[in-house]
């Protein structure tokens, strides 16, 4: 019986990559990845431990948490080092963390912070890129997949800020160009999901969350289930790669 797959999540804690984590536990091994939140990481791992496995054979250990400040290159290598010491390999990769400010962003003037486009780049782009190459021969020699969070916000120009919808549509070219560069063996996908009411969300005034409800075609916002399901899927499916899917009712169209 081949040894159960591993699935990698990073930022899955809590919200998005919580529900990843969640779906991803009846058929695959997980290593959550939190930041600083210990407790919530451990809370999450007692309540994936309750999913039964579908498994004939489950491996062990069935979850595994480690911290990792992904906006450090050291720190994203030695996370994929020590799931594969622990895990032994592997399949799925879902670089999920991110980062934005909240501003208007219509004002020029909040737009053109430097510290915020700094840290945009490196946690919206370059940690992506370093967690992808930090993976790609683990990934290579199980035929695995990455897959990263982006935002319809770098489909559209739209957000939380400028400089989040140009990292985010930077991000999503960089999934394309690991798609091409990463072939035959490891599949590269993207989702993008529009606003979703997160704890990150619900920053959002109420007054903007019902615009953004409103500029849907389907007159309602993605929830985490919604995107967590279509990461499940692109996962799972050998024929895509270098696909960006937006899960945003419709918004961006």
């Amino acid at each position: 019986m081949p040894a159960q797959k591993v699935a990698l999540i990073t930022a899955s804690s809590a919200g998005l990559g919580a529900q990843i984590a969640r779906v991803f536990a009846p058929d695959f091994r997980v290593v959550i990845n939190y930041s600083s939140n210990q407790s919530r990481a451990q809370t999450l791992a007692n309540e994936l431990s309750s999913i039964p496995t579908s498994h004939p054979s489950p491996s062990t250990p069935r979850f595994h948490i480690l911290q990792a400040d992904v906006s450090s290159k050291a720190s994203v290598q030695n996370l994929v080092a020590e799931t594969l010491k622990t895990m032994g390999r592997l399949d799925v990769v879902v670089s999920n963390a991110g980062w934005t400010r909240m501003t208007n962003f219509l004002n020029i003037e909040e737009g053109v912070n430097d510290d915020d486009w700094d840290k945009c780049f490196v946690m919206n782009v370059k940690t992506h890129l370093w967690l992808a190459y930090a993976a790609k021969d683990a990934l290579a020699e199980t035929e695995g997949t990455f897959i990263t969070t982006a935002s319809v916000a770098g489909v559209k120009p739209s957000g939380s800020s400028l400089p989040y919808a140009v990292t985010k549509a930077a991000q999503i070219h960089l999934a394309k160009g690991l798609a091409v560069i990463l072939a035959p063996r490891i599949r590269v996908n993207s989702v993008s999901p529009g606003l979703m009411l997160t704890e990150w969300g619900m920053k959002f005034p109420e007054s903007k969350r019902e615009a953004a409800r409103n500029n849907t075609k389907l007159k309602r916002l993605a929830t985490i289930e919604d995107v967590a399901d279509q990461v499940r899927t692109l996962a799972l499916s050998r024929s895509v790669t270098g696909q960006n899917l937006c899960i945003d009712g419709g918004s961006s169209l």
